[in-house]
This record gives C-alpha cells, structure tokens and sequence, in this order.
C-alpha cells in the first residue's frame, strides 16, 4: 500500500527561533513535510501564492499588518486555505477575530507536540477546525453568559472609552438616572463588579472591538 502524501506545510512567525524551534520539532514527522516559511503579512501571501501549502501555521502578531490581516488576503485570493493560528495571545476578541476570518484553528504555543500534529493532519484532511483547550473553556464560558441588548451595547461602547454616566446619558440621550441603571444591568450581565472589570471583559470577549 503507498504511503498518503505528508502535508505539505508553510510557517509563518517573525521570530526566526521561534520557525526554527517549529522545524525542530515537526521534521521526524513523516506525516508533515515544511516547504515554506513566512515573517510578515506580505511574505505570508507571497509564499502561500508561490507554493499553495496544505496547511498554514500562522502567528497573531507579524509586522505589515498581524496574522488576521493575512488569514484575510491569502482566503480572499484562496478560498480553500486551511490556516491554523499558533500564538501565545489568548484574548477573546483576537480568536473570534481570526475565526472569523476563516481560520480553521486557534492553537496556543504551549500545545504538546503530538496534538499540534493532529491539528494540522486534521485541518488538512477535512478542514476540522481544532482550538486549544484553554480557549475552547474560555469561548464556552463568554457564549454562556447572558446576550446584551442593542441598547447595553451601545453604553458598553461608551464606557470602554472612559465615559461617565452623566456622559453617556447626554450622548445617548437619556436622564443620568436611566445611565446608571443600564450600568448597574450590564455589570450583572458581565458578571463584573465594576465597570474597569466590565471593560476588561468587553474587551476579552470582543463584545466591544479593541482600538
């Protein structure tokens, strides 16, 4: 019986230790096969467009522009590639953001070896999206909590950007009183017990965008 062909397999991260330390430890694999590397958003699209991998190890942070910005160009011109993030950032807007993008995986650095290769083999084989345990507790835990309206969204919004509630009522044109009770509803539903807490969280779960 012939052999399945290894996935052929593109890193891109901007730290040359990190690419070698990857190529290190994937190269026994006889599974996986590195034909490319890639340290920012315009050399990821070059080499994803020269070689066309099977599946794309992909960091959050590179310089032209992060990894989400390349997920975005090398799908748009690809539709079918098969991109896994590989970070240390465990943020929750960054990984709806990199989701949302069409990655097919959020992988955090401190993965073993042995499931960094099932991922990758997975993703290649029918695009199974795999996350890291942390994040899938952490994605798990936000979607539990309870749904803010349009309203509470819109004075979230305002509170990430350091407003007070006699400054949100004016904008939003409603009595300090009516401010404060929206707050006070958005706290419960957060879970916080002050607004820093409750920005924080905003921010975490990508409920409101990061500037």
């Amino acid at each position: 019986m012939t052999a399945p062909k290894p996935v052929r397999l593109m890193l891109v991260d901007d730290h040359l230790v990190v690419r070698m330390g990857l190529i290190a430890i994937l190269k026994a694999e006889p599974r996986l096969r590195i034909i490319a590397e890639a340290e920012d958003v315009a050399s990821a699209h070059a080499q994803f467009r020269a070689h066309q991998p099977d599946v794309t190890l992909m960091d959050l942070r590179l310089p032209g522009g992060g990894g989400i910005e390349a997920v975005k160009a090398i799908r748009a011109e690809y539709p079918d590639a098969r991109i896994l993030m590989l970070t240390t950032f465990d943020l929750e807007e960054e990984i709806h953001r990199a989701l949302q993008a069409g990655a097919c995986g959020y992988l955090l650095k401190n993965i073993s070896r042995e499931d960094l290769v099932q991922a990758i083999v997975a993703a290649h084989l029918d695009g199974t999206s795999t996350l890291s345990p942390e994040i899938s507790a952490r994605l798990a835990a936000s979607e539990g909590s309870a749904e803010l309206t349009a309203r509470e969204t819109e004075v979230l919004s305002l509170m990430v950007k350091g407003l007070t509630n006699k400054d949100i009522a004016r904008i939003l044109g409603f009595t300090p009183r009516t401010s404060k009770a929206h707050v006070k509803h958005l706290l419960g539903k957060l879970g916080a017990t002050d607004r820093t807490e409750a920005v924080a969280l905003a921010l975490q779960r990508g409920i409101v965008p990061m500037d």
